[in-house]
Protein backbone atom coordinates (compact mmCIF):
# COMPACT_ATOMS: atom_id res chain seq x y z
CA UNK A 1 0.00 0.00 0.00
CA UNK A 2 2.80 2.41 -0.95
CA UNK A 3 0.70 4.67 -3.18
CA UNK A 4 -1.64 6.43 -0.79
CA UNK A 5 -3.95 8.79 -2.67
CA UNK A 6 -4.61 12.19 -1.12
CA UNK A 7 -7.90 13.92 -1.96
CA UNK A 8 -8.28 17.57 -0.96
CA UNK A 9 -12.00 18.18 -0.58
CA UNK A 10 -13.43 21.57 0.41
CA UNK A 11 -17.04 20.37 0.61
CA UNK A 12 -19.05 17.18 0.21
CA UNK A 13 -20.73 18.51 -2.94
CA UNK A 14 -17.50 19.54 -4.67
CA UNK A 15 -15.82 16.26 -3.75
CA UNK A 16 -18.70 13.94 -4.57
CA UNK A 17 -16.79 11.99 -7.22
CA UNK A 18 -13.79 11.46 -4.95
CA UNK A 19 -16.06 10.49 -2.05
CA UNK A 20 -17.81 7.94 -4.29
CA UNK A 21 -14.42 6.41 -5.13
CA UNK A 22 -13.41 6.36 -1.46
CA UNK A 23 -16.73 4.72 -0.55
CA UNK A 24 -16.09 1.96 -3.08
CA UNK A 25 -12.62 1.38 -1.60
CA UNK A 26 -14.23 0.97 1.83
CA UNK A 27 -16.79 -1.51 0.50
CA UNK A 28 -13.92 -3.55 -1.01
CA UNK A 29 -12.17 -3.74 2.37
CA UNK A 30 -9.70 -0.86 1.92
CA UNK A 31 -8.74 1.88 4.36
CA UNK A 32 -9.75 5.54 4.02
CA UNK A 33 -8.82 8.39 6.37
CA UNK A 34 -11.47 11.10 6.68
CA UNK A 35 -12.05 14.26 8.73
CA UNK A 36 -14.61 14.53 11.52
CA UNK A 37 -15.51 17.42 13.82
CA UNK A 38 -13.33 15.83 16.54
CA UNK A 39 -10.16 14.37 14.93
CA UNK A 40 -9.34 12.52 11.70
CA UNK A 41 -10.52 8.89 11.59
CA UNK A 42 -8.87 5.82 10.03
CA UNK A 43 -11.83 4.09 8.41
CA UNK A 44 -12.59 0.54 7.34
CA UNK A 45 -15.74 -1.54 6.78
CA UNK A 46 -17.11 -2.24 10.27
CA UNK A 47 -18.85 -5.42 9.10
CA UNK A 48 -15.61 -6.90 7.70
CA UNK A 49 -13.25 -8.72 10.09
CA UNK A 50 -10.32 -8.41 7.69
CA UNK A 51 -10.81 -4.65 7.37
CA UNK A 52 -10.65 -4.35 11.17
CA UNK A 53 -7.39 -6.29 11.20
CA UNK A 54 -6.00 -3.89 8.57
CA UNK A 55 -6.91 -0.93 10.81
CA UNK A 56 -5.08 -2.42 13.79
CA UNK A 57 -2.05 -3.18 11.62
CA UNK A 58 -1.94 0.30 10.06
CA UNK A 59 -2.03 1.97 13.48
CA UNK A 60 0.13 -0.56 15.30
CA UNK A 61 -2.77 -0.78 17.76
CA UNK A 62 -3.46 -3.66 20.18
CA UNK A 63 -6.36 -5.74 18.87
CA UNK A 64 -8.10 -5.76 22.27
CA UNK A 65 -8.62 -1.98 22.05
CA UNK A 66 -12.19 -1.54 20.69
CA UNK A 67 -12.99 0.45 17.57
CA UNK A 68 -15.84 2.94 17.21
CA UNK A 69 -18.30 2.40 14.36
CA UNK A 70 -19.51 5.51 12.54
CA UNK A 71 -23.02 5.65 11.09
CA UNK A 72 -24.75 8.13 8.78
CA UNK A 73 -27.92 8.56 10.85
CA UNK A 74 -28.62 7.93 14.57
CA UNK A 75 -31.39 5.43 13.79
CA UNK A 76 -28.90 3.26 11.84
CA UNK A 77 -27.57 2.06 15.21
CA UNK A 78 -30.50 -0.37 15.42
CA UNK A 79 -28.93 -2.46 12.65
CA UNK A 80 -25.76 -3.04 14.67
CA UNK A 81 -26.68 -2.68 18.34
CA UNK A 82 -29.51 -3.13 20.84
CA UNK A 83 -30.75 0.41 21.27
CA UNK A 84 -32.68 1.66 24.30
CA UNK A 85 -34.92 4.60 25.23
CA UNK A 86 -31.88 6.29 26.82
CA UNK A 87 -29.93 5.95 23.56
CA UNK A 88 -32.81 7.59 21.70
CA UNK A 89 -32.85 10.51 24.17
CA UNK A 90 -29.10 10.95 23.78
CA UNK A 91 -29.37 10.73 19.99
CA UNK A 92 -32.05 13.39 19.91
CA UNK A 93 -29.97 15.71 22.09
CA UNK A 94 -26.46 15.20 20.71
CA UNK A 95 -26.46 13.43 17.32
CA UNK A 96 -25.04 14.08 14.86
CA UNK A 97 -22.17 15.24 17.05
CA UNK A 98 -19.16 14.31 19.19
CA UNK A 99 -20.85 11.59 21.26
CA UNK A 100 -20.15 7.85 21.16
CA UNK A 101 -22.55 5.47 22.92
CA UNK A 102 -21.60 1.91 23.88
CA UNK A 103 -24.45 -0.58 23.46
CA UNK A 104 -24.88 -4.38 23.36
CA UNK A 105 -23.79 -5.42 19.88
CA UNK A 106 -25.62 -7.46 17.27
CA UNK A 107 -24.01 -10.17 15.17
CA UNK A 108 -23.74 -7.76 12.23
CA UNK A 109 -20.56 -6.41 13.88
CA UNK A 110 -17.70 -8.93 14.25
CA UNK A 111 -15.82 -9.30 17.52
CA UNK A 112 -12.62 -8.21 15.77
CA UNK A 113 -14.10 -4.69 15.63
CA UNK A 114 -15.10 -4.62 19.30
CA UNK A 115 -11.87 -6.01 20.71
CA UNK A 116 -13.68 -9.24 21.59
CA UNK A 117 -16.35 -7.45 23.64
CA UNK A 118 -20.08 -8.09 23.32
CA UNK A 119 -20.70 -4.35 23.15
CA UNK A 120 -20.16 -1.90 20.32
CA UNK A 121 -19.32 1.82 20.36
CA UNK A 122 -21.55 3.83 17.99
CA UNK A 123 -21.10 7.40 16.76
CA UNK A 124 -22.88 9.59 14.22
CA UNK A 125 -20.42 12.34 13.21
CA UNK A 126 -21.58 15.84 12.34
CA UNK A 127 -18.82 16.67 9.84
CA UNK A 128 -20.43 16.97 6.38
CA UNK A 129 -17.59 15.12 4.61
CA UNK A 130 -17.71 12.26 7.12
CA UNK A 131 -21.49 12.05 6.78
CA UNK A 132 -21.33 12.04 2.98
CA UNK A 133 -18.66 9.32 2.95
CA UNK A 134 -20.57 7.02 5.32
CA UNK A 135 -23.83 7.55 3.42
CA UNK A 136 -22.13 6.88 0.07
CA UNK A 137 -20.49 3.70 1.39
CA UNK A 138 -23.79 2.36 2.72
CA UNK A 139 -21.97 0.56 5.55
CA UNK A 140 -20.89 1.49 9.06
CA UNK A 141 -17.27 2.64 9.16
CA UNK A 142 -15.02 1.46 11.98
CA UNK A 143 -12.63 4.32 12.64
CA UNK A 144 -10.17 5.00 15.43
CA UNK A 145 -8.10 8.18 15.27
CA UNK A 146 -5.84 8.24 12.21
CA UNK A 147 -2.46 8.22 13.95
CA UNK A 148 0.15 5.67 14.90
CA UNK A 149 -0.91 4.07 18.18
CA UNK A 150 0.02 6.13 21.23
CA UNK A 151 0.87 9.36 19.36
CA UNK A 152 -1.23 12.52 19.57
CA UNK A 153 -4.40 12.24 17.49
CA UNK A 154 -4.40 14.11 14.15
CA UNK A 155 -6.42 17.29 13.76
CA UNK A 156 -5.22 18.11 10.23
CA UNK A 157 -4.26 16.09 7.16
CA UNK A 158 -0.56 16.90 7.56
CA UNK A 159 -0.51 14.95 10.84
CA UNK A 160 -2.17 11.97 9.11
CA UNK A 161 0.28 12.03 6.21
CA UNK A 162 3.18 12.11 8.67
CA UNK A 163 1.91 8.98 10.43
CA UNK A 164 0.02 6.91 7.86
CA UNK A 165 1.16 7.70 4.33
CA UNK A 166 1.88 4.35 2.68
CA UNK A 167 -0.26 2.50 5.24
CA UNK A 168 -3.74 3.39 3.89
CA UNK A 169 -5.40 3.61 0.48
CA UNK A 170 -6.79 7.16 0.66
CA UNK A 171 -6.39 10.23 2.89
CA UNK A 172 -9.16 12.81 2.54
CA UNK A 173 -7.88 16.29 3.42
CA UNK A 174 -10.90 18.21 4.65
CA UNK A 175 -9.06 20.93 6.57
CA UNK A 176 -8.62 21.34 10.31
CA UNK A 177 -10.95 19.64 12.78
CA UNK A 178 -13.17 21.97 14.80
CA UNK A 179 -13.08 20.42 18.28
CA UNK A 180 -9.63 18.84 18.39
CA UNK A 181 -10.32 16.11 20.97
CA UNK A 182 -11.98 12.74 20.36
CA UNK A 183 -15.66 12.16 21.08
CA UNK A 184 -17.19 11.68 24.50
CA UNK A 185 -17.79 7.97 25.18
CA UNK A 186 -20.78 6.92 27.29
CA UNK A 187 -21.57 3.30 28.13
CA UNK A 188 -25.24 2.66 28.86
CA UNK A 189 -26.60 -0.46 30.51
CA UNK A 190 -30.35 -0.03 30.70
CA UNK A 191 -30.82 3.36 32.35
CA UNK A 192 -27.35 3.40 33.96
CA UNK A 193 -24.89 5.66 32.08
CA UNK A 194 -21.13 5.52 32.71
CA UNK A 195 -18.72 8.10 31.28
CA UNK A 196 -15.65 6.28 29.94
CA UNK A 197 -14.02 9.15 28.03
CA UNK A 198 -14.88 12.86 28.27
CA UNK A 199 -14.87 14.91 25.08
CA UNK A 200 -16.83 17.53 23.17
CA UNK A 201 -20.04 16.69 25.05
CA UNK A 202 -19.36 17.51 28.69
CA UNK A 203 -20.42 15.58 31.79
CA UNK A 204 -22.70 18.48 32.71
CA UNK A 205 -24.44 18.34 29.31
CA UNK A 206 -24.92 14.57 29.62
CA UNK A 207 -26.43 14.86 33.09
CA UNK A 208 -28.93 17.43 31.82
CA UNK A 209 -30.32 14.65 29.58
CA UNK A 210 -29.53 11.45 31.53
CA UNK A 211 -29.64 12.49 35.16
CA UNK A 212 -26.70 11.31 37.28
CA UNK A 213 -23.81 9.86 35.26
CA UNK A 214 -21.17 7.65 36.84
CA UNK A 215 -17.63 8.69 35.93
CA UNK A 216 -15.36 5.68 35.42
CA UNK A 217 -12.29 5.67 37.65
CA UNK A 218 -10.05 5.41 34.56
CA UNK A 219 -11.19 8.84 33.28
CA UNK A 220 -8.66 10.48 35.60
CA UNK A 221 -7.04 7.39 37.13
CA UNK A 222 -5.43 4.34 35.54
CA UNK A 223 -6.76 0.96 34.49
CA UNK A 224 -6.23 -1.66 37.16
CA UNK A 225 -3.61 -4.35 36.39
CA UNK A 226 -5.16 -6.80 33.91
CA UNK A 227 -8.27 -4.64 33.38
CA UNK A 228 -9.44 -4.54 29.76
CA UNK A 229 -10.16 -1.21 28.08
CA UNK A 230 -13.92 -0.86 27.47
CA UNK A 231 -13.39 1.98 25.03
CA UNK A 232 -10.62 3.71 23.09
CA UNK A 233 -8.39 6.12 24.99
CA UNK A 234 -8.24 4.21 28.28
CA UNK A 235 -4.65 2.99 28.01
CA UNK A 236 -2.07 4.12 30.60
CA UNK A 237 0.02 6.14 28.11
CA UNK A 238 -1.75 7.55 25.09
CA UNK A 239 -1.84 10.72 22.94
CA UNK A 240 1.82 11.16 23.90
CA UNK A 241 4.64 13.16 22.33
CA UNK A 242 7.99 11.40 22.02
CA UNK A 243 9.46 13.81 24.59
CA UNK A 244 8.56 12.96 28.22
CA UNK A 245 5.83 15.23 29.62
CA UNK A 246 5.14 16.21 33.25
CA UNK A 247 2.03 18.07 34.43
CA UNK A 248 2.22 20.68 37.18
CA UNK A 249 -0.68 21.39 39.56
CA UNK A 250 -0.88 24.21 42.08
CA UNK A 251 -1.58 27.92 42.58
CA UNK A 252 -1.23 29.90 39.36
CA UNK A 253 1.80 31.98 40.35
CA UNK A 254 3.65 28.99 41.74
CA UNK A 255 2.99 26.94 38.60
CA UNK A 256 4.20 29.74 36.30
CA UNK A 257 7.35 30.22 38.39
CA UNK A 258 8.02 26.48 38.28
CA UNK A 259 7.58 26.42 34.50
CA UNK A 260 9.96 29.38 34.12
CA UNK A 261 12.60 27.60 36.20
CA UNK A 262 12.34 24.44 34.12
CA UNK A 263 12.49 26.47 30.90
CA UNK A 264 15.70 28.13 32.12
CA UNK A 265 17.15 24.61 32.41
CA UNK A 266 16.43 23.97 28.73
CA UNK A 267 13.07 22.20 29.02
CA UNK A 268 10.08 22.80 26.74
CA UNK A 269 6.98 24.49 28.14
CA UNK A 270 3.29 24.36 27.22
CA UNK A 271 1.49 27.31 28.80
CA UNK A 272 -1.56 29.57 28.72
CA UNK A 273 -1.52 32.77 26.66
CA UNK A 274 -1.79 34.91 29.78
CA UNK A 275 1.40 33.39 31.24
CA UNK A 276 3.52 33.47 28.07
CA UNK A 277 4.78 37.01 28.75
CA UNK A 278 6.38 35.70 31.97
CA UNK A 279 8.31 33.06 30.01
CA UNK A 280 10.89 33.14 27.27
CA UNK A 281 9.45 32.69 23.75
CA UNK A 282 12.08 30.01 23.17
CA UNK A 283 10.95 26.43 23.83
CA UNK A 284 7.44 27.71 24.64
CA UNK A 285 4.15 26.63 23.04
CA UNK A 286 0.86 28.38 23.86
CA UNK A 287 -2.13 26.08 24.44
CA UNK A 288 -4.73 28.87 24.43
CA UNK A 289 -6.30 31.24 26.90
CA UNK A 290 -6.61 30.11 30.52
CA UNK A 291 -10.39 30.62 30.66
CA UNK A 292 -11.09 28.84 27.34
CA UNK A 293 -10.74 25.05 27.66
CA UNK A 294 -12.41 24.78 24.24
CA UNK A 295 -9.53 26.76 22.69
CA UNK A 296 -7.01 24.63 24.59
CA UNK A 297 -8.71 21.45 23.37
CA UNK A 298 -8.59 22.69 19.79
CA UNK A 299 -4.82 23.24 20.02
CA UNK A 300 -3.73 20.44 22.37
CA UNK A 301 -2.76 17.66 19.96
CA UNK A 302 -1.03 20.05 17.56
CA UNK A 303 0.85 21.52 20.52
CA UNK A 304 1.98 18.06 21.63
CA UNK A 305 3.26 17.28 18.13
CA UNK A 306 4.97 20.67 17.83
CA UNK A 307 6.57 20.15 21.25
CA UNK A 308 8.71 17.34 19.88
CA UNK A 309 10.23 19.79 17.39
CA UNK A 310 11.60 21.83 20.31
CA UNK A 311 14.23 19.10 20.81
CA UNK A 312 13.99 19.66 24.55
CA UNK A 313 14.92 16.91 27.03
CA UNK A 314 11.61 17.23 28.87
CA UNK A 315 8.23 18.99 28.59
CA UNK A 316 6.17 20.63 31.34
CA UNK A 317 2.56 21.87 31.23
CA UNK A 318 -0.05 23.15 33.71
CA UNK A 319 -2.78 20.76 34.85
CA UNK A 320 -6.26 21.92 33.69
CA UNK A 321 -9.32 22.25 35.92
CA UNK A 322 -11.43 19.08 36.06
CA UNK A 323 -14.78 20.57 35.05
CA UNK A 324 -16.62 21.15 31.80
CA UNK A 325 -14.32 20.69 28.80
CA UNK A 326 -11.44 20.79 31.27
CA UNK A 327 -12.22 17.20 32.28
CA UNK A 328 -11.51 16.07 28.70
CA UNK A 329 -8.25 18.05 28.70
CA UNK A 330 -7.23 16.44 32.01
CA UNK A 331 -7.99 13.00 30.61
CA UNK A 332 -5.85 13.49 27.49
CA UNK A 333 -3.00 15.29 29.20
CA UNK A 334 -2.73 12.76 32.03
CA UNK A 335 -2.32 9.98 29.49
CA UNK A 336 0.09 12.02 27.38
CA UNK A 337 2.16 12.43 30.57
CA UNK A 338 1.72 8.78 31.63
CA UNK A 339 0.10 10.17 34.82
CA UNK A 340 3.26 12.01 35.85
CA UNK A 341 2.08 15.00 37.94
CA UNK A 342 3.98 17.33 40.27
CA UNK A 343 1.95 18.90 43.09
CA UNK A 344 3.18 22.34 44.24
Amino acid sequence: MNNTKIYTIASADEGSAQLAEAAEILRRGGLVVFPTETVYGLGGNATDSEAAQKIYAAKGRPSDNPLIIHIAYPEDAADYAEISPLYLRLAEAFMPGPLTVILPKKDTIPHSVTGGLDSVAVRCPAHPIAHALIAAAGIPIAAPSANLSGKPSPTCAAHVIEDLSGRVDVIIDGGNCDIGLESTILKIDGDHPVLLRPGGITLEQLEAVCGPVEVAAAVIGQLAPGERPLSPGMMYRHYAPSTPLTLVRGERGAVTAYLAARQAEGCGILCYAEDAELLSPERCIILGHRDSPEEQAHHLFTALRDADALNAPHLYAPMPEESGMGLALCNRMLRAAAHTVIEL
